[in-house]
């Protein structure tokens, strides 16, 4: 096992990590730019070093800078969270060539994966279902709209690289597709440095339903289940739970068994995701990979009681996965996270950062915080929105969804606005209640939310 890691991130996922690698007797390193001096995970962290301004470019994407930090503290591997650099082929590339160990996959399996396009064509090869899509990415409006003409709108653009719904935009009428594709690619070169983007044909009121996957240097690979992550805005998830309350065992094992096909042809080490879209009829068509953990990651170790950070370190040290015993794993009770972001719902969810005045966590069985905010911490308006996760677990999904009632009117964050209105009103409407949920449910209840 690793003796130091850095932690390449900020915010609750860099304290997640610097959590686990306590638990295992790893010692840290976080890295913060100038705005997240006084971040919790920099409080807890054995060691910390600042390592640029808040531009995201000139820090937490400054891979001379991390790879400096990591090599002057004396960490064997570097940990990237989420976002930033997580998917980032060249960076995990600059890490093994500074004798750094990246705790994701191998460089090779980001190209071929964490770029949409081509893991589309590496599943359309191997037989996993397939929405209509592109050949590669496009460079021009008259390209993207010779494509769209092809299969009819609407369509879905959608950038070659990264995620968390950046660089994608949906066209429904030829007029929109000019503005829509040079924003997505704007967004996109803005978000991740590459611009690519490549079109698909937009599937009407699926399911996101998304498979996480774990495989290890010895050829174990496992999936722990699925999430539903459906309720989401302009791509965004905000609520996901786990297990879906759409997916039969049948299903759940159809949809896991197409997702380790892809890890196995790519030769996939570390935690992933294979998102799919689940049509009304039952049928399921490979969206995208995410090569690296999640920020919904929690409601499936509620479900199956599986540290996947520890995995990830344990696996990037060349340990094999650990509850190997226990596969194939079936879900236990039901998990519901909900993201709490630091925006105004009632504004249209614009970002309200700022100084947090107060803070009640809430407690009892099953309920589960994962943050990084304390009183009198300052939200800085430079980064994501999302300040805390809130995770219930119940027996039953009804118990779950009880109990997120319960824990979200405990829940206080005085100074700034958040999501956990929205929330309270989510697990109030009849058909989230009755598990009818799909991606358009926040447009179809705008009136109510």
């Amino acid at each position: 096992m690793f003796k130091r890691i850095l932690v390449a991130n900020r915010g609750e996922i860099a304290v997640r990590i610097v959590r686990a690698a306590r638990e295992l007797g790893i010692e840290t390193v976080v890295v913060y730019s100038e705005v997240d001096r006084d971040t919790l995970a920099v409080k807890l962290a054995d060691k910390s070093v600042c390592i640029g301004p808040a531009p995201s470019a000139q820090s937490y994407l400054s891979v001379p800078a991390i790879i400096g930090a990591a090599n002057s503290f004396g960490a064997q591997a570097v940990h990237p969270g989420y976002g930033f650099l997580a998917e980032n082929a060249a960076f995990a590339r600059a890490c093994a060539e500074n004798n750094l160990v990246f705790i994701g996959p191998s460089p090779e399996a980001i190209d071929l994966m964490g770029d949409k396009n081509v893991a589309r064509e590496t599943m359309k090869r191997i037989g996993v279902p397939t929405v209509p899509g592109s050949d590669g990415p496009l460079t021009t409006v008259a390209e993207a709209a010779r494509f769209a003409d092809e299969v009819g709108y609407p369509v879905l653009i959608k950038a070659s690289a990264g995620g968390g719904g950046k660089g994608m935009r949906e066209v429904y009428e030829a007029s929109q597709l000019e503005g829509a594709f040079t924003a997505a690619k704007n967004e996109a070169g803005a978000a991740f440095g590459n611009d690519e983007v490549y079109l698909e044909k937009l599937i009407s009121r699926p399911r996101h339903i998304e498979i996480q996957i774990l495989a290890d240097m010895q050829g174990n690979a496992v999936h722990l289940c699925e999430r539903d992550c459906s309720i989401q805005r302009r791509h965004q998830k905000l609520l996901e739970e786990a297990p879906s309350p759409a997916l039969t065992p049948e299903l759940r094992a159809r949809m896991g068994e197409a997702a380790l096909l892809a890890v196995r042809e790519v030769a996939y080490t570390g935690a992933g995701t294979i998102e799919f879209l689940l049509d009304t009829d039952g049928s399921f068509y490979f969206m995208e990979m995410n090569t690296r953990v999640q920020v919904e990651h929690p409601v499936t170790e509620q479900i199956t009681a599986v540290d996947i950070i520890k995995e990830q370190l344990r696996i990037a040290a060349g340990e094999p996965i650990s509850f190997l015993e226990r596969v194939p794993l079936a879900p236990q009770g039901h998990a519901i996270e909900f993201r709490i972001n630091a925006e105004d719902p009632a504004n249209n969810f614009w970002p309200n950062p700022g100084t947090v005045t107060g803070l009640t966590l809430p407690g009892g069985p099953g309920v589960r915080v994962d943050t990084h905010l304390y009183a009198g911490y300052t939200v800085p308006p430079n980064y994501d929105s999302l300040v805390a996760k809130l995770i219930v677990w119940g027996s039953t999904r009804a118990e779950a969804i009880a109990r997120g009632k319960r824990a979200l009117g405990e829940l206080g964050i005085a100074g700034i606005k958040t999501t956990t209105s929205f929330h309270q009103k989510v697990l109030e409407l009849a058909d989230f209640v009755a598990g009818d949920v799909c991606t358009d449910f926040i447009e179809v209840h705008a009136g109510e939310l």
